[in-house]
């Protein structure tokens, strides 16, 4: 039985205008669900670093999406992460989707906390987002013609985050997802390189690797706080660091089908 799919109670969506979040909403209201969009600018509202917040958005829900914001793989993030698992428990809050992230130490320390909260839960681990090339982290150098990163021009298998939402769905409105661990991946390795050729149109961005420092430079110039941007970095170095050259099944498992490929993605927005 599929208990969550008839719930009248409303399901919280954190990063509910973010690129996973409005995904999973949209999903959630298509199949007849009521959703709580949780952001600063909701009703009520819903703010990571503002504990006050949190027990208002979580009243009344049946579920919630746990999308942390800026990542669940910065210092702190994990013990905010289970603050507010247990506030979603004090308040009768039954079952919780983890968006986590792959090979962050941080990021499984959150699936930890979670894990251990009194909740149903299913953790969506997650691979480096294959939208941060057109909507996200690297949209707007990309644009200018170069992707500078403070790594070698390593694989990574990126995901597609329609395919993390309908995974982070499903487990919203499926009881056999209960207590599953779903790591995403997309179904192919492709360098930097070979995915901004992809995604070029036969013009691609250069891959340019920059130091460290002169890459949290370059992300303060374009208006990061400089401590977001240097935990950013950090935290690049270090998941690009060659522990996520592998593909992964947890679409396959919790779909039954195949993970989209970039060039599908790139075909979709009309940038191949």
């Amino acid at each position: 039985m599929n208990a969550t799919t008839t719930d009248p109670r409303p399901i919280l969506v954190t990063a509910g205008t973010g690129k996973t979040g409005r995904r999973v909403a949209a999903r959630l209201s298509a199949a007849g669900r009521a959703v709580r969009i949780g952001s600063r600018q909701g009703q009520p509202p819903f703010d990571w670093h503002d504990p006050a917040t949190w027990g208002p958005a979580l009243e009344g829900t049946a579920a919630a999406y746990l999308a942390y914001s800026p990542d669940i793989g910065f210092p702190g993030a994990a013990d905010i992460v289970a603050d507010v698992a247990g506030t979603a428990v004090d308040r009768g809050v039954r079952r919780l989707v983890l968006l986590s992230g792959r090979g962050e130490a941080g990021a499984q320390r959150a699936e930890q906390r979670v894990q251990s909260s009194g909740a149903d839960w299913t953790i969506v681990r997650a691979a480096m987002f294959a939208q941060n090339f057109t909507e996200g982290a690297f949209a707007g150098s990309i644009a200018e013609g170069v992707l500078p990163m403070p790594v070698a021009d390593i694989a990574e298998p990126f995901v597609d985050v329609d395919d993390i939402a309908d995974v982070a769905t499903a487990a919203l409105l499926d009881d056999r997802h209960l207590g599953q661990l779903y790591e995403v991946t997309g179904p192919r390795l492709l360098t930097f390189t070979e995915a901004l050729q992809i995604l070029g149109r036969g013009n691609p961005a250069t891959y340019v690797h920059v130091s460290p420092p002169e890459m949290t430079a370059g992300l303060v110039a374009e208006g990061m706080p400089a401590d977001e941007a240097t935990e950013l970095v950090d935290l690049l170095t270090t998941i690009l660091d060659g522990r996520n050259v592998s593909i992964a099944d947890g679409v396959q498992r919790a779909l039954g089908r195949a993970p989209r490929d970039l060039v599908q993605i790139a075909a979709a927005q009309g940038v191949a």
